[in-house]
């Protein structure tokens, strides 16, 4: 029984001695939310932070995660792959499948819509704010080739769009449907107007979540200079456009099809819902069994069905919300309208076409030809001018499809490019943002 006894009040020692040094490491651990506390210090000095009277200490201020962006869509990032599943029959072979890896980063839930260009262009128009235009350019000019998006893209010869060419902008009934005719440049100048205006409307309201304000030695509430850029708080990073592998990561949302803990996708889909049908299988409230699941052409003049029975219920671009959301809650990934992304055409075969410092264009060229060469064989072609390739950096890559095409284009593999300046009546977009490391708490994606 002794011994019982003696081997009883070992264990409890050993147990008492490792919850010691368990707890022990755990007050010495350091990460981003907790290195501001009191008592911290420097890893690599050993000088204490946050000392006032300590000229050595560096000061911390207290963690602070990336705040929630307006109408931004969470995306979590993940290997998926990229490219055309559909077949290729435009033989362009600028599409061809491979594995990527994406970041996770954050997505507008819905396109751009007229009310909210019309937002953008009236923030030029306050003479306060002439200013903010950027150098080298007047207002007039600006105007013209940066705000006012192209009506007469709706005019066509062979049809009457000229009610849409007078009122698809302005009306009041279109105020909520996605905004066209405006051109890669114009998106682009879009996203910066918008990222300072977000930052400017959190940098108002000192004290609320994802703002930075402290106190200084006279008790006043003052926004820290390190988290502000020019006066405006910078703790939200920029609106931009989405890359290319971005955007199709996020349309074919294939978080939805996670029904085991295998990490592996069962099946990868042609469009961003499940099924190669574009009809909805299930009977839901609104979204019936048999409706339309996007903004499509069935078939050469079929824009909408026939009376009574109309398909997709638009004849030209539908409401920004019309349709069934993706698993990560994007509306309208396919159809409605086409939308820009934020990288060149040239197909990609590895993950180094995304370095921004590329090779001078068309002097070499992948082979692309149907009897493929080992190891990627590059050709040379030195007779080529710097500046003489369609698929330059001046040309960019939309994806999507709109309501003016077939449904083959609604497949996010498939691409097409046009001139950054190119405007059409099928053509928007929506805005990206990088997301940053968040030690503080893990966000959760939608699934099914």
């Amino acid at each position: 029984m002794s011994f019982l006894k003696q081997v009883g009040v070992f264990l409890l020692c050993s147990s008492l001695l490792q919850s010691c040094f368990l707890f022990k490491k755990k007050d010495e651990f350091q990460n981003s939310t907790n290195v501001h506390e009191k008592g911290q210090k420097s890893k690599i000095t050993g000088v204490n932070y946050n000392e006032e009277d300590n000229k050595d200490s560096f000061q911390v201020e207290a963690y602070q995660e990336q705040p929630e962006a307006p109408n931004m869509v969470y995306i979590e990032g993940g290997r998926f792959v990229f490219g055309s599943s559909e077949e290729d029959l435009l033989f362009k072979h600028d599409a061809y499948e491979q594995t990527e890896s994406v970041q996770s980063f954050f997505m507008d839930k819905t396109e751009i819509a007229n009310i909210h260009w019309l937002e953008y262009m009236r923030y030029y128009e306050n003479p306060s704010n002439v200013d903010s235009i950027p150098s080298g350019i007047n207002l007039q000019d600006y105007m013209s080739q940066v705000l006012l998006p192209d009506t007469t893209v709706w005019a066509s010869e062979m049809a009457f769009n000229d009610a849409y060419v007078a009122n698809y902008l302005r009306y009041p009934g279109f105020r909520m449907y996605p905004v066209v005719g405006v051109s890669w440049v114009q998106a682009s100048e879009f996203c910066k107007w918008r990222t300072k205006i977000v930052r400017e409307n959190m940098n108002k309201k000192p004290g609320q979540k994802g703002s930075s304000t402290g106190t200084d030695s006279l008790g006043t509430n003052k926004i820290i200079a390190s988290n502000v850029v020019d006066g405006v708080n910078n703790l939200i990073p920029e609106y931009r456009l989405p890359t290319e592998v971005e955007w199709e990561y996020a349309a074919k949302a294939l978080i939805g099809t996670q029904y085991a803990t295998d990490e592996n996708y069962p099946k990868n889909r042609v469009y961003p819902w499940d099924g190669q049908s574009v009809r909805s299988p299930y009977q839901q409230k609104e979204y019936p069994m048999g409706s339309m699941l996007a903004n499509f052409k069935r078939g050469k003049g079929d824009y909408a069905g026939i009376a009574g029975r109309l398909n997709d219920g638009a004849f030209l671009t539908n409401h920004i919300l019309a349709y069934p959301p993706n698993d990560f809650g994007l509306y309208n990934m396919a159809g409605n309208v086409n939308e820009w992304v934020g990288k060149y055409p040239e197909m990609i075969m590895d993950t180094t076409t995304e370095n921004p410092f590329r090779r001078l264009t068309d002097t070499t060229r992948k082979d692309t030809s149907r009897n493929k060469k080992p190891n990627n064989i590059v050709k040379f072609n030195p007779l080529a001018k710097k500046d003489s390739s369609l698929l330059g950096l001046n040309v960019k890559v939309y994806k999507g499809g709109s309501w003016k095409d077939v449904a083959y284009w609604c497949s996010p593999g498939t691409r097409r490019f046009l001139d950054r300046d190119a405007k059409t009546a099928d053509i928007g977009f929506r805005c990206a943002m990088d997301a940053l490391q968040n030690e503080k708490k893990k966000k959760k994606s939608r699934k099914k």
